[in-house]
């Protein structure tokens, strides 16, 4: 409080000899040209002291009350919401200071303010949800462990229960294996800590050895595979991130295609771009999961949650985000989906 009385006294010093300076020399140059006598510039002195006095004042409580309406109520509303957000309140929100002249600058900042609590909200909230999605998808496959481990320990466990429990206990480890690589990687992918090196590649070389790699898995469910893939298509990219947009892509088109279903690769290229669509006669998408299928952790189809974690897609879209390209997604409820990739011939990483 002295700070702020001392700091009020010295504008009004300043403004005292501001206007002093003012009226002297208008008062030298006055009196220069004009004849007065002694008598009347004594009776005149202290009358133009007390103007400056007046003056002086006047201008103080000016400027005083500009300072308090311009500056320092929309600082102490501002201060208000920072301090509301600064605590972890991300739904706090700065009220506009007002629409008078001179204040757009500050609800400038407060709408940059506003963007940011949001912003902070929503990673927040992405944050909670991770952690507790990825605190459940490690609960499953661990109790699956501890309890396998647990019947293998049993007395007079016959040699084909042995051989059950401890392919469990594979299944699940391969499964939290697989999790946490797949958190790692969208986590670097995320955080911009993986940096695409693009060079050419085959493209319908690289699509036929992904497909290569499911063969066992199709075979066990009798799918039909049709490829459409045109040869010698090449595209300048990452193509270690592709793959990984390929193996998630077929891996869901054989996860959630039927036994004796079919799943349809094509690869077509334009002039300008590449193109791989990934078609099944699966489950099929209903709207709801439509807009959800790259969230993280999201399963819509529940009946096939033991063979995934929710990863695969989220890792599929931010690759397509991060080079630039495009993925379209087309289903209908009990006939199956097709997801649709473009991607542009160039070098296109950001």
């Amino acid at each position: 409080m002295k700070n702020k009385h001392l700091a009020g006294l010295y504008k009004f010093v300043i403004f005292f000899m501001l206007i002093a300076f003012v009226v002297t020399c208008t008062m030298y140059l006055f009196l220069h040209f004009m004849e007065y006598t002694d008598e009347q510039i004594r009776r005149a002195a202290p009358i133009t002291f007390a103007n400056v006095i007046l003056m002086t004042s006047i201008f103080w409580v000016f400027d005083t009350a500009r300072r308090k309406l311009f500056t320092e109520r929309p600082v102490r509303q501002i201060k208000r919401g920072l301090e509301k957000i600064a605590g972890g309140d991300f739904t706090a929100r700065v009220e506009p200071v007002g629409v008078m002249s001179g204040m757009a600058e500050y609800n400038e900042i407060v709408a940059y303010i506003n963007k940011m609590a949001a912003e902070l909200g929503s990673v927040e909230t992405l944050r909670t949800d991770f952690v507790s999605n990825v605190s459940h998808e490690m609960k499953t496959p661990l109790a699956v462990i501890q309890n396998y481990a647990a019947l293998l320990g049993s007395q007079g466990l016959s040699e084909e229960d042995r051989i059950l429990y401890a392919s469990a206990i594979n299944d699940a480890t391969k499964r939290l294996a697989a999790l946490i690589t797949n958190i790692l990687k969208l986590n670097k992918l995320e955080n911009q800590q993986i940096f695409p090196e693009s060079k050419p590649f085959d493209l319908s070389e690289q699509v036929c050895e992904c497909i290569l790699g499911f063969e066992e898995r199709w075979e066990e469910k009798s799918i039909d595979i049709d490829t459409d893939i045109e040869d010698g298509v090449i595209i300048t990219a990452d193509s270690e991130l592709f793959s990984l947009v390929w193996n998630n892509l077929f891996s869901n088109a054989i996860k959630f295609t039927e036994d004796g279903g079919k799943v349809s690769i094509s690869v077509k290229q334009t002039a300008e771009s590449a193109i791989v669509s990934v078609s099944d006669t699966g489950c099929g998408i209903d709207p709801e999961t439509g807009r959800h299928i790259f969230d993280k952790f999201y399963q819509g189809d529940t009946s096939h949650a033991a063979h995934g974690n929710g990863l695969g897609l989220a890792l599929v879209k931010r690759i397509i985000d991060i080079t630039g390209s495009e993925i379209d997604v087309t289903s209908e409820v009990g006939k199956g989906s097709t997801f649709t990739v473009t991607i542009r011939k160039e070098d296109h990483y950001e």
